[in-house]
């Protein structure tokens, strides 16, 4: 199963407005996509609430995997951009 582990960069971290984008995005995919962070269990990446109890603070390293590379390329993406800044 592909997967990708990144830094959150948002500086808010994976809190509301990032969520809220990256669910948006995932759930938009033919695929599903997880979140993770280390010791932690994958979180749907399709439900900003889920994303949102992963704690994940700017730096935070997230491990982003689902059943189709592109589509953990593209959520990756998104982890990695400040989205609180747009």
């Amino acid at each position: 199963m592909p997967s990708k582990t990144v830094t959150v960069g948002s500086s808010v971290g994976l809190h509301a407005r990032p969520a809220a984008i990256i669910a948006e995005a995932a759930a938009d995919l033919d695929s599903d996509v997880t979140l993770s962070v280390d010791g932690g269990d994958p979180v749907d990446a399709g439900s900003a609430l889920m994303i949102m109890t992963l704690g994940a603070e700017k730096g935070t390293q997230v491990t982003v995997e689902g059943d189709d590379q592109a589509a953990v390329d593209q959520i990756a993406a998104l982890v990695e951009k400040d989205l609180d800044a747009e």
